[in-house]
């Protein structure tokens, strides 16, 4: 135990320091961690040698990576993600994490079926590990560089769902794939019905979990117990979702996005959210660290002798497979500029889940040492060539990101809605008898004079910058589109205007908020 300990500490100890480093030289930690992890494993280094002990048990690093790291990452994403993000985007996210996700799955089992000669399930299973993505170096990558922010919450929410998928195409692949093609056309429905089933069940364990904390959570107003509580629901919602075969990804991301939306709103102070999105950050940072160090200590297992053909061939057809589901799932999604797409093809990264999946197959399963080795070769591929990359591909397709200018906007926009809130909150306990009159005057007084410091600055930006004005009338109009769109539904209810006239209203208003959506998106890009 205190040897185990000590391997554990020495671990920590290696990637909090790469990831310092990273940080400090503002360079994407993932794949500075993956590199050191590289050289760890295949230098000798004396003191270092214990830690490769635990990638040398596959069970131990796929017990690491899915049930001790994964549900934190999941957890701590959909925490974050604010469902506005995902209502604005759904149609993108859900093209991508379903459509694109399918379309990689057929490629790349039909082409490894056929082009390399593997058996029909081990191809389609190591298709199923090549669907799923990993947004966490690109995202990075995208912080640096102060990329669109709509463009981070596509490849993010894009992932969050995808990685459901692609477990569930893994489980149903690797167990029921043999039986499912001796039945014909039966094992087709039959495929659909369990995909179904896993998907709607995890979703239906981590929405019920989520609402059931979100609940809990409002009767405290005591923050370490709330973080406790959070803690709880996503490793008890991915236990309990995998112990009743349903996916527990799934199940993580839906409680996570129930909890820190709908628990937020009705039970969580401002203290709490602070609280528990620091404690998740932190976490959030651990688990990455760790999991991009184990997939670069794993370059000392591959054995790639007499098989970089079949690597080489294998990284060409996840690659195009990328490119054609990218392309083709998104030809209907209105508003995503080209250049939005070469970044979502090429930012398509595999990740320590796709690792993590292909050890958890049985050693008699018929292809594994190929699966294995393919997927970690890809991987490697994936964070190194692609994540090092992808910043010369934003520059070049000059992607927006935050200027100087733009930033103190940010800054002083803010500004002025934190005195706006801090200003309703002071009347608030003016109301309530919390404070004295004496009191909220001289606090009122304060907020007020820097309120309108930061208007004056901000009316100065607008005139030298009327585009950012533009933007926020865009998003004025939507919002009264919104408005717009609430009265007429609330007219019809009451059967004060006919279900025609409210038929052509609803239209057009919809027709508008679209436009002005585009307008945005096309702006930002």
């Amino acid at each position: 135990m205190h040897h185990s300990l000590n391997i554990a500490l020495l671990l920590l100890a290696v990637a909090v320091g790469v990831t310092a480093l990273a940080k400090k030289w503002n360079k994407p930690y993932p794949i500075a961690l993956v590199i050191v992890g590289g050289i760890i494993g295949l230098v000798p280094v004396p003191t270092l040698e214990p830690v490769k002990g635990i990638i040398e048990e596959g069970y131990t690093f796929q017990f690491i990576i899915i049930s001790l790291l994964l549900p934190t990452l999941l957890g701590e994403a959909s925490l974050k993600l604010p469902f506005s993000h995902l209502r604005n985007h759904t149609k993108s996210i859900f093209a991508l994490a379903f459509g694109g996700t399918f379309v990689t799955f057929i490629i790349v089992g039909t082409a490894s079926y056929f082009g390399l000669g593997m058996g029909i399930q081990t191809a389609f299973v190591f298709a199923a590990l090549m669907s799923a993505t990993d947004p966490v170096s690109v995202l990075s990558i995208f912080k640096s560089l102060g990329v669109n922010r709509r463009l981070s919450t596509i490849i993010e929410g894009e992932s969050l769902f995808n990685d459901g998928v692609a477990v569930v195409l893994f489980m149903i692949t690797s167990v029921y794939l043999p039986s499912y093609i001796q039945m014909g056309a039966g094992g087709i429905a039959a495929t659909i019905i369990i995909l179904v089933k896993v998907a709607f069940g995890g979703a239906l364990v981590g929405g019920a979990l989520g609402y059931v904390f979100s609940k809990i959570t409002s009767w405290y107003d005591d923050y370490p117990l709330e973080i406790l509580f959070s803690l709880l629901l996503f490793y008890g919602s991915f236990s309990i979702a995998e112990s009743i075969h349903v996916s527990g990804v799934i199940a993580v991301v839906v409680a996570g996005l129930i909890f820190g939306n709908y628990g937020a709103k009705i039970g969580m102070s401002p203290t709490t959210k602070v609280n528990i999105h620091s404690f998740w950050n932190v976490l959030s940072l651990f688990a990455n660290s760790l999991v991009f160090l184990l997939v670069g200590l794993e370059i000392a297992y591959i054995d790639i002798e007499n098989k970089l053909g079949l690597i080489i061939s294998a990284i060409l057809i996840v690659l195009a497979a990328r490119t054609i589901a990218v392309y083709v799932s998104l030809v209907p999604i209105k508003g995503i500029p080209s250049k939005w797409k070469h970044i979502l093809n090429w930012g398509g990264l595999k990740g320590s889940l796709s690792i993590a999946l292909a050890l958890s197959l049985p050693g008699d399963f018929p292809g594994r040492e190929n699966i294995i080795v393919l997927s970690f070769s890809i991987v490697f591929f994936s964070l190194l060539v692609q994540g090092l990359t992808i910043p010369s591909l934003i520059k070049r397709l000059n992607i927006k990101g935050h200027t100087k200018e733009k930033s103190e906007y940010d800054v002083t926009f803010t500004a002025v809605h934190r005195y706006d809130y801090a200003i309703k909150r002071l009347q608030k306990l003016k109301n309530e008898a919390v404070i004295s009159t004496v009191v909220f005057d001289r606090m009122n007084k304060l907020y007020e004079f820097k309120r309108e410091e930061e208007k004056k600055k901000l009316d100065d930006m607008y005139e030298s910058h009327p585009e950012w004005k533009e933007s926020q009338e865009r998003l004025a109009k939507i919002e009264l589109l919104y408005a717009e769109h609430e009265a007429v539904e609330r007219l019809l209810r009451k059967e004060m205007i006919s279900s025609q006239l409210a038929e052509e209203e609803i239209e057009r208003i919809i027709d508008e908020i679209e436009k002005n959506k585009r307008e945005g998106e096309e702006e930002q890009a």
